[in-house]
């Protein structure tokens, strides 16, 4: 005889089997694969050429005295120190500028403890990898890359060594330099 399987088991197994790579469970799940992971980044930064991944955490909460919380989707660093956030956003609540922002600062927040000089920031330099389920900007571009640049220069870059790269997952058409 078949047991029946209680109503919020039945429940849970349709939610699992409607989920996709955006949303968060699936998507952590994924990238805890450390060669699907590796795999990402060395699309996305294809300059880093990283070989190993140090450390690998999932919703790793970033916590704050008298701050917001964070939780990142993924945390990453590889065996040069170079830290990497992947992040997955599916609603565009018009903030994206502010969000990665804030999660870059959140980084270095853990990076540099007391006493510690902002130099030491050197030897992690940070990513942020957000994919996006909209297009931000409305450029069409798969990818938009960020780094600090002089408005008068864009040649002459800031140098500290923070980089935020936005896909966007509805993009038509994707070229080298994006």
């Amino acid at each position: 005889m078949c047991k029946k399987l209680p109503e919020n088991y039945e429940k849970a197994l349709e939610k699992w089997e409607k989920m996709t790579i955006t949303s968060d469970p699936m998507f952590g799940m994924v990238m805890q694969n450390k060669e699907i992971c590796l795999e990402l980044i060395n699309r996305a930064l294809p300059h880093l050429k990283a070989t190993q991944i140090v450390q690998l955490t999932t919703q790793k909460d970033i916590n704050v005295v008298a701050g917001r919380r964070v939780r990142y989707d993924v945390y990453v660093q590889d065996e040069d120190g170079n830290i990497i956030v992947i992040e997955m956003q599916v609603a565009d609540r018009q903030n994206l500028p502010y969000r990665l922002r804030y999660c870059q600062e959140q980084i270095d927040h853990g990076l540099l403890l007391p006493g510690k000089d902002y130099r030491d920031l050197s030897l992690h330099p940070t990513y942020v990898l957000m994919f996006c389920d909209f297009d931000y900007f409305g450029y069409g571009w798969a990818r938009y890359v960020f780094e600090m640049a002089c408005t008068c220069n864009h040649q002459l870059k800031l140098g500290d060594q923070r980089t935020v790269v936005i896909f966007n997952a509805l993009a038509k058409e994707f070229t080298k330099d994006e």
